[in-house]
């Protein structure tokens, strides 16, 4: 395992992820669920049973009306902080004093501004057609319909829609941590005329495609790069870009030098337990930044495939699908249920539950991606209730090439339209998720709420949570019935 900027704490001379993940879900639920927090400690299985350990975290965070879930969250960071590690010139420090390490060469910044003019409407993408206008407000009144997003998320794009001069975000600097991503933002508000500042690995191919993505759309990139003057317009996808794993005392000094309110925007990725690192290092970078500039504003994108209590709204609309299936779905059910001893097609909730709690959890995944999503969800949750303006929307399923690129996952997304889940193309999703960020910027915020009806504001999920069937046990079917469509 690398031993190098930002690290797993050594337990029993090894750098041991399980051990990470088991102490942090337990001190995360230690005050609110003794119970709970000495289970996760004493689990010897912990890359197959965490599912059960972070659904617990979801619904010990109900009690006291919700609001535990602010502690758990302020626990879990809390942990995680003290627990993990980062190594420099003076050797292995704890993560929070990496930013007390000197820089030996800083960053300089590179600026480049495109040439078009900007968009002044929002438009989507969809199956190769750009829907703006009533096109438009019919496909999200769809989406509506059929359970594919929540009434709040329909009612925010809709408001985008009515206000098109929102789109300008050139008044912030909008700070894209991951800024290749599939999922992030960086196209659609750099074509709306916004500031974008981007941060991505020091990888030329991917800063050449960042770089004609700015110098072909209407709005202004700034990026940080190293080599001095040695570098011009030519070559300087060679000199762009910054480590967060191992330059953070670098890069906080670069942005906390970048002018106008930020945005910081994490859309970070990567696989394995390199994800919680760099996760890790992005909530580091945030909590310092925010120390230094405390009138910025945070953005995250949930995981659909996570845990979520969900409202009551969504478990009647799964129960009515559940009591009304499609006339083959009414014949196959019974078989289907019978023949598995009742383990497939399983309600997606009791029908009287108020919060229900939607399990979308994908084992395949695997506990790294899970705490690494978790995090951002304790980060959303701690820095609403610090007064910080925060846009945390669940996004929807989406064929990026991190799932496509798993032969199970891509197999169970081309079969899971026989479900009543819709999965989205990266450009429809990035795009819609970027107007959900939009709104959330320009609207006031709205008074503390639960967490749980915090994450649930704005939730593009694809189906999952209001689909008549529990998402894992319709999972193994959606797999055998994508199989041709993942191949295709």
């Amino acid at each position: 395992m690398a031993s190098s900027g930002v690290v797993f704490p050594e337990v029993d001379g090894r750098r041991s992820t399980s051990a990470l993940g088991r102490g942090v879900v337990a001190d995360a639920l230690r005050e609110v669920d003794p119970v709970g927090a000495a289970a996760a400690e004493r689990e010897t299985n912990w890359r197959q049973a965490y599912l059960t350990h972070f659904r617990r975290l979801v619904e010990a965070g109900l009690l006291r009306d919700g609001e535990a879930a602010v502690d758990i969250a302020r626990a879990g960071l809390d942990s995680l902080h003290a627990r993990m590690r980062a190594t420099g010139p003076n050797g292995e420090v704890p993560l929070d004093a990496v930013f007390e390490q000197p820089v030996d060469v800083p960053f300089e910044t590179a600026t480049v501004r495109g040439t078009q003019r900007p968009a002044r409407e929002l438009t989507l993408p969809l199956h190769g057609r750009r829907l703006g206008g009533d096109e438009l407000r019919r496909q999200l009144d769809d989406w509506l319909w059929r359970g594919i997003m929540e009434p709040s998320a329909t009612e925010a794009v809709h408001e985008v829609l009515a206000n098109p001069d929102w789109l300008d975000l050139s008044d912030l600097r909008l700070v894209v941590l991951g800024a290749g991503a599939e999922m992030g933002p960086l196209r659609s508000v750099l074509s709306w005329g916004g500031d974008v500042v981007a941060v991505d690995l020091p990888r030329p191919d991917l800063w050449r495609r960042v770089l004609d993505v700015a110098g072909g759309s209407a709005g202004t990139l700034h990026l940080p790069v190293t080599g001095g003057t040695a570098w011009s317009a030519g070559d300087l996808h060679e000199h762009a870009g910054a480590d967060l794993l191992h330059s953070l005392p670098a890069v906080a000094q670069w942005l906390r030098g970048v002018e106008g309110r930020l945005v910081l925007g994490n859309y970070v990725y990567a696989d394995g337990a390199t994800n919680v690192r760099v996760s890790t290092a992005v909530d580091a970078l945030t909590q310092e930044l925010v120390r230094h500039r405390p009138d910025s504003a945070l953005g995250f994108l949930a995981t659909p495939t996570d845990v979520f209590a969900v409202p009551r709204d969504a478990v009647e609309h799964s129960a009515r699908a559940y009591r009304e299936p499609s006339r083959g779905m009414r014949l196959v059910r019974p078989a289907v249920r019978a023949a598995s001893a009742g383990r497939l097609l399983r309600r997606n909730y009791a029908p009287t539950s108020d919060p229900g709690i939607n399990d979308s959890f994908i084992p395949q995944q695997g506990p790294n991606y899970a705490l690494a999503k978790r995090l951002q969800r304790w980060r959303a949750t701690t820095a609403r209730r610090e007064g910080l303006t925060v846009s945390l929307n669940v996004a929807p399923p989406t064929r990026t090439r991190s799932v496509v690129k798993n032969r199970a996952l891509a197999s169970a997304y081309a079969g899971a339209h026989r479900f009543g889940i819709e999965v989205f193309e990266p450009a429809t999703s990035n795009t819609l998720m970027a107007a959900l960020l939009v709104h959330d910027l320009r609207t006031a915020p709205t008074p503390p709420q639960a967490p749980w009806r915090e994450e649930a504001q704005g939730a593009v999920h694809g189906g999952l949570w209001r689909t008549p069937y529990d998402p894992r046990s319709a999972l193994g079917l959606a797999v055998v019935l994508g199989l041709g469509g993942a191949r295709g």
